[in-house]
């Protein structure tokens, strides 16, 4: 997929049945999105699959064709259900041999432990042809890159260090600027006249969410652009929505807004 020259999108794959069955409560959607916003990536949609080869293929297959980036977490490891290589390998319709170098990495690994070499330990070696290793300066099992499909970990502090890994290779967009504005009221109060300057600012996405646990009503709306010069304009006409909205109902503005 080639995007605009100032829109690089990406695609989240989670693989796995722990996550759609609850044991595992995930957390790399969170860490994958922080992770592209810092780097003027637009995250667009984010997919969970089990540990199912038709479903991973398919799942790849649309991705890639769709964004810039695909970035996949899970099923690398050495047991009978870390399927995602595999998957991935029949996705592209190429061979998983064992690559050396990713071979080469888990040996010296298991030598400074101890531990022994066996089959099961060596599926992590396998790569699809034509991959690209994506060090994993926590425990040497590494991820790859095929085209622009990047196959991580699942494991949290595994996937952080993947993706630490892979900036410096990865194309960034515009920067996606934020502004957050409070408002004392709910979400009813400012939900028109918020649809409305919308309506008038399609190129500023603005984003409503209602604030629990405070004492106190409270929403907070965010503002998101990459020009800087709409997001300020837009973000004073909301700015002056809120306080008329403030004055209607008779609150104080929190100190913040």
């Amino acid at each position: 997929m080639i995007a605009p020259e100032d829109k690089v999108t990406a695609g989240l794959l989670v693989i796995g049945d722990e996550i759609l069955s609850g044991r595992t409560k995930d957390v790399n959607i969170a860490a994958t999105a922080e992770f592209c916003t810092d780097l003027g990536i637009e995250l667009r949609e984010v997919r969970v699959v089990a540990d199912d080869m038709d479903d991973i293929i398919a799942a790849v297959n649309a991705l890639r064709e769709r964004y810039t980036y695909v970035f996949t977490t899970g099923g690398i490891g050495p047991t009978h259900d870390d399927i995602t290589a595999d998957a991935v390998a029949k996705a592209f319709g190429v061979a998983l041999p064992i690559n050396p170098q990713a071979r080469a990495m888990l040996e010296e690994r298991w030598r400074q432990t101890g531990t022994e070499v066996n089959e099961a330990r060596l599926r992590m070696a396998h790569v699809p042809e034509g991959a690209d290793l994506i060090v994993n300066s926590v425990s040497a099992a590494p991820g790859f890159r095929i085209a622009n499909v990047h196959v991580m970990a699942g494991v949290p502090v595994i996937m952080r260090a993947m993706l630490e890994a892979l900036a410096p290779s990865l194309k960034g967009g515009r920067k996606v600027l934020s502004v957050s504005v409070k408002a004392a009221v709910g979400e009813g109060t400012v939900g028109g006249p918020l649809a409305e300057l919308q309506a008038q600012y399609p190129d500023v996405k603005m984003g409503s969410y209602p604030q629990m646990g405070r004492g106190q009503v409270m929403t907070e709306l965010v503002l998101r652009s990459s020009d800087p010069d709409r997001l300020a304009e837009a973000v004073e006409k909301v700015r002056a929505m809120v306080a008329e909205a403030h004055e209607r109902a008779g609150v104080t503005p929190p100190s913040d807004v």
